[in-house]
């Protein structure tokens, strides 16, 4: 039942049957869910769980890296092998590329446990790398298990030594009937990779009730698009309230236009996304996107601390979703994610008293209204109109904008605001700027762009030869055993 519309028995019957087919996955009662905020959080919960686990523990992460967090969890997990556990470990290629490789597994393979790695570059499949395993799963003996925004890095504790606050990340503990699903979730990865687990019998029963949450664990895979339709689906349903928060938030039309109806039919939608990031190319590409949103009536907030990572939401204070899942077409189609979805008012209510924690260290985004035309399709957050200015040029414009920058961040700190201008020109003159230096370096030294363009069509050419190789052979086994019949 999905309590986001308080309507007839039938209409939420038909609520729940939609949520179901929109995810493809069900609503699972009987469970236990605690919310843990940032990674020191989540790094002692994780490894107490793996310290103590007598049967089996399952770890699939995008980025495992060789450092001082990254080491201790090897440490465990040694530990775990060396005593008769079944550990299995799936980590991105891609992820880890440069943070940890084979020598870093090297132990833990010794001791027992088995390691493998998500998608590296195959022969034959040129595009296959687009694909990443982007989730962040640990379950631990089918008993408890866990899901988040948080990587196994150093990076996510800050560095408090030169005054880098932690990483703002969100992910969740789970108990109940839930397990089963992260279990078999990890289980489906292990065997896109290589040899299925062996059959896992618990001590216990995994279906046991372990409380009263309802939920559903959504394990999107490449092109299932199950997170997707559940975001579209909830910003249709949402009655009062969609808070959003979102590391690596790239809007694409559909879902931008969802929740400007959303926002358009009174519903309270805000969106908080990082103030720095450390992709910065994503949040360039994602404040390009603010303007229909706030025009819409979408409120955007951006984070002043380090770096926020958390990807979740909250809708009407009785539906949130938790995971690993960013706002974006990556999250949506390409990469293997999981969250969970849960229909539960206490779990909701306290994500949406996080929610507006984290506003608290946050500063909100608005139009300004244009200087030169008296009709205006932009809004206005203060209530106080400013004068009408003068167009100035020379040195005395740049002296102005100048003191406008200045102004406008000093508002920011002071108000909590900051105003979005026209559109920047900025990265408009960045952007020509680099394709006149990719012109002159074609005219002046092309074989500073043929060669690498050579060695791009060469291996490409290689691998659409051997893919074709591939399918001729496997046509032929398929024919000499039709004919073998």
């Amino acid at each position: 039942m999905s309590p986001m519309l308080l309507a007839p028995a039938p209409a939420r019957l038909l609520a729940a049957q939609a949520l179901s087919r929109a995810a493809g996955a069900p609503l699972l009662g009987g469970n236990a869910a605690e919310l843990l905020i940032d990674a020191a959080a989540h790094y002692d919960a994780w490894l107490a769980a793996i310290r103590g686990a007598r049967h089996r523990v399952l770890l699939e992460n995008y980025i495992i890296r060789d450092d001082d967090i990254g080491r201790a969890f090897l440490k465990a997990l040694v530990e775990c092998a060396e005593r008769g556990v079944l550990v299995a470990v799936v980590y991105d290629w891609l992820g880890c590329r440069g943070q940890s490789g084979d020598r870093f597994w090297a132990p833990l393979r010794v001791a027992g446990g088995q390691v493998r790695a998500f998608n590296p570059p195959r022969f034959g499949q040129p595009f296959g790398w687009i694909s990443r395993d982007h989730r962040k799963l640990l379950v631990v003996d089918g008993e408890l298990g866990f899901l988040s925004g948080v990587c196994i890095s150093e990076k996510w504790l800050g560095d408090p030594s030169h005054g880098v606050a932690p990483w703002r990340d969100t992910g969740v503990a789970l108990r109940g009937p839930a397990v089963t699903e992260l279990e078999d979730a990890f289980a489906e990865s292990w065997s896109s990779i290589g040899t299925p687990l062996p059959p896992l019998h618990p001590d216990i029963d995994e279906a046991a009730p372990a409380g009263d949450v309802a939920l559903r664990v959504i394990a999107t895979q490449p092109a299932t698009a199950g997170m997707y339709r559940l975001d579209q689906l909830i910003a249709a349903m949402a009655r009062r309230t969609l808070w959003l928060t979102d590391a690596y938030f790239v809007g694409v039309a559909p879902y931008v236009q969802a929740l400007a109806a959303a926002a358009r039919d009174g519903v309270d939608v805000r969106l908080l996304v990082p103030g720095t990031s450390d992709i910065p190319m994503v949040a360039g590409m994602s404040r390009s996107g603010y303007r229909p949103l706030l025009k819409a009536g979408i409120r955007v907030f951006e984070w002043n601390g380090s770096m926020l990572h958390a990807k979740t939401a909250v809708a009407d204070g009785q539906w949130a979703r938790v995971g690993s899942s960013n706002l974006n077409v990556a999250s949506w189609l390409s990469n293997r994610e999981i969250d969970v979805a849960v229909e539960d008012a206490g779990f909701a209510t306290a994500l949406a008293m996080q929610y507006e924690k984290d506003l608290a260290n946050a500063t909100e985004i608005v139009l300004a209204p244009r200087r030169w035309r008296q009709h205006s399709d932009q809004v206005r957050s203060s209530t106080a109109r400013p004068p009408r200015q003068r167009h100035a040029g020379g040195s005395s414009s740049r002296t102005a904008a100048g003191a406008l920058r200045i102004a406008n961040t000093m508002g920011a700190a002071l108000t909590d605001r900051r105003v979005l201008g026209d559109t920047s020109i900025s990265p408009l003159l960045i952007g020509a700027l680099v394709l006149l230096l990719v012109a002159a370096v074609g005219v002046w030294w092309p074989a500073v762009l043929g060669w690498p363009l050579a060695v791009i069509a060469v291996w490409l050419s290689l691998n659409l030869a051997g893919r074709a190789w591939q399918l001729s052979r496997r046509r032929r086994q398929r024919d000499s055993l039709a004919a073998g019949d």
